[in-house]
């Protein structure tokens, strides 16, 4: 499926029913829909917790309030495990390129990036409410060549549903491999996920300037800044 394929209704119909669930077991409410723009173009910059359905239950909120269903922009490994792959493809998720992100921005999707990516979603304890951006510029850039507002969006507490700890063998297996296996606990000693009520936040649009291809870098970099200041806002919450 390429970024310009048709989702699946069907299959949307069924992940909303395995997240119905999650919604009620977390009490998920959403503040600030009315910052995603009725029509065209928008970049929907997520905050990646460790448990990560807290960002499909943004989407189905964003959804329901607002008609508009966020694409989005997922893993490369999301698309090699078998069965996986083609459940996000059939509800719109695509492998990240700066191609993909610029035909779904070209289309007047919402399109949801998480620029900190599987290894935000790792972040220890210690680390909680905080982004993992580093010298990540790709997104603001996108948003800038798009002429496309960015809305930044996080669920807080979605940090605290699970205790990330500290581990140098997570670190070296992402590092050399890019696979996921953090030590962690949930309610008491198990991995279930704590009943936590989770809320779900949106910053006021950011539009970017008139792109200038000669200025690109300096834009870029206020663009950052700027959604890096809305995103510190929400984790506060």
């Amino acid at each position: 499926m390429r970024a310009t394929d048709p989702i699946d209704p069907t299959v949307i119909a069924r992940v909303e029913r395995v997240l119905r669930p999650l919604a009620r077991y977390h009490r998920f409410t959403l503040v600030g829909a009315e910052h995603v723009p009725r029509s065209g173009a928008c970049l929907l910059v997520v905050h990646h917790s460790l448990a990560t359905y807290d960002g499909f239950l943004l989407g189905g909120a964003i959804w329901e309030q607002t008609g508009r269903l966020p694409r989005g922009l997922g893993d490369d490994a999301i698309f090699h495990i078998p069965g996986i792959a083609r459940v996000a493809r059939n509800i719109g998720l695509v492998p990240a390129s700066p191609q993909a992100g610029e035909a779904l921005l070209a289309q007047g999707h919402v399109l949801g990036v998480a620029p900190g990516g599987m290894w935000e979603s790792l972040r220890p304890r210690g680390e909680r409410r905080r982004s993992r951006w580093g010298a990540r510029r790709g997104f603001v850039r996108l948003a800038l060549r798009a002429g496309a507002p960015i809305v930044c969006a996080a669920v807080p507490r979605a940090d605290e549903v699970f205790t990330v700890y500290p581990s140098r063998v997570t670190d070296a297996i992402y590092e050399r491999f890019h696979l996921p296996l953090p030590l962690l606990r949930g309610l008491g000693p198990s991995l279930v996920p704590r009943p936590l009520a989770l809320t779900g936040h949106l910053a006021p649009p950011i539009v970017p300037p008139s792109h200038d291809p000669t200025r690109e870098d300096e834009q870029a970099e206020a663009l950052f800044q700027a959604a890096s200041a809305a995103m510190a806002d929400l984790l506060q919450r």
